[in-house]
């Protein structure tokens, strides 16, 4: 009886013992399982943030663009007419220093015109007469880049006094565009920064690495002169024409992680 007993005893502890380790083992194996899920689905804690720079440049640059058109019965008559028109035109555009790479040609179209012949028509009908042919109209669109904006307006008045038929809005900007977009850039990502460090001191953590960023641009805005007609310019000497301020903005979106 008595070992029976003693056998019963041990029985139990070893089932105790083999119930103890299979809860330790059980938590072990939780513990891991933990460990890896963290590890395999990371979630970082981080903070965005806005930045905003603006560069103010003085314009370098004006540009306009002027159009010659010519008409005549025969197409090769239009076009001579035309081409003698813009060949005084660049002429005199180059004697006033504008390089030839700074002339180009936007557009050049030959094209018939058209008019409307009367029918005669029996008394109380309609009639609606018919479209006929009626010679050649060629254009010519250049559009020109001063750099010497203080001779932008001489130059308006000069192309009107050598038979531009229509002169487009005079815009001053800035040439180097990429440039002031680099500085405006720079004073945005500065500005985003030092208000992710404030933000990160804020909440209690440490600024890590950058995890993605996005930039918006807004390009030089040009200040634009009035539109001055052909007949306008024609023996005008050219008005003095301000060019003020071209103001370029950027934008930037900043994610930093932190912890």
């Amino acid at each position: 009886m008595k070992e029976e007993f003693c056998h019963s005893k041990q029985m139990r502890i070893m089932g105790a013992l083999t119930f103890l380790m299979v809860i330790i083992a059980l938590g072990s194996y939780a513990s891991l399982n933990f460990e890896n899920i963290k590890f395999a689905n990371p979630t970082p804690a981080t903070i965005s943030v806005s930045g905003e720079g603006e560069f103010l440049a003085i314009p370098d640059i004006g540009q306009f663009s002027f159009s010659v058109t010519a008409e005549d019965a025969v197409a090769a008559t239009a076009q001579e007419l035309s081409g003698t028109k813009i060949n005084a035109i660049l002429a005199y555009l180059k004697e006033q220093g504008i390089a030839e790479k700074d002339i180009k040609t936007q557009n050049y179209s030959l094209s018939p015109k058209y008019r409307w012949d009367a029918e005669v028509c029996p008394i109380g009908s309609y009639c609606p007469g018919k479209q006929v042919q009626d010679g050649f109209t060629v254009s010519q669109t250049v559009a020109v880049k001063v750099r010497d904006t203080s001779k932008a307006g001489a130059l308006i008045a000069g192309i009107g006094d050598k038979g531009a038929t229509d002169i487009s809005n005079l815009n001053f900007t800035v040439d180097d565009i990429e440039g002031v977009k680099a500085e405006a850039r720079t004073k945005a990502i500065t500005d985003a920064k030092a208000k992710a460090e404030v933000l990160a001191k804020q909440l209690g953590v440490r600024v890590v690495r950058m995890t993605s960023y996005f930039e918006d641009q807004n390009g030089p805005v040009p200040y634009f002169a009035k539109t001055m007609s052909a007949d306008a310019a024609v023996g005008f000497s050219g008005p003095e024409l301000p060019v003020g301020e071209a103001s370029t903005k950027v934008s930037v979106t900043v994610t930093y992680q932190v912890e």
